[in-house]
């Protein structure tokens, strides 16, 4: 299961963070999750669960956005949303993309206590 090193990758970030800033708690994170990813949010909420368990994010409210698969057509150029990753062009069926978004994966806030 890769979520579970993903989530714990985020629990180093965020106490890297934090350490940076004398914090000891995170109060919310939030965090960018593409729709064409290859994360399976079930298993990522699991993994979450168990991984931040005596972490400075135990107590965290997490925000999770997920964001859009969006693409342009490498043959036509028509922009199109995305579903899963080789989701083909409405307009002329290439499956020759740019994937716009939807890919990403990052954590975009932490608030710490003041």
């Amino acid at each position: 299961m890769h979520e579970l090193s993903i989530v714990m990758s985020i629990v180093d970030l965020a106490t890297a963070q934090a350490a940076k800033h004398e914090a000891i708690a995170i109060e919310e994170i939030e965090l960018d999750i593409g729709c064409l990813t290859s994360i399976e949010m079930d298993s990522f909420e699991f993994a979450w669960k168990q991984g931040i368990k005596q972490t400075i994010l135990e107590n965290a409210t997490r925000k999770i956005n997920r964001i859009e698969g969006k693409a342009r057509c490498s043959d036509c150029g028509t922009y199109f949303n995305m579903l899963q990753l080789y989701d083909s062009c409405p307009q002329c069926n290439s499956h020759l993309a740019e994937i716009i978004s939807g890919k990403e994966l990052k954590v975009k806030s932490l608030v710490l206590p003041d």
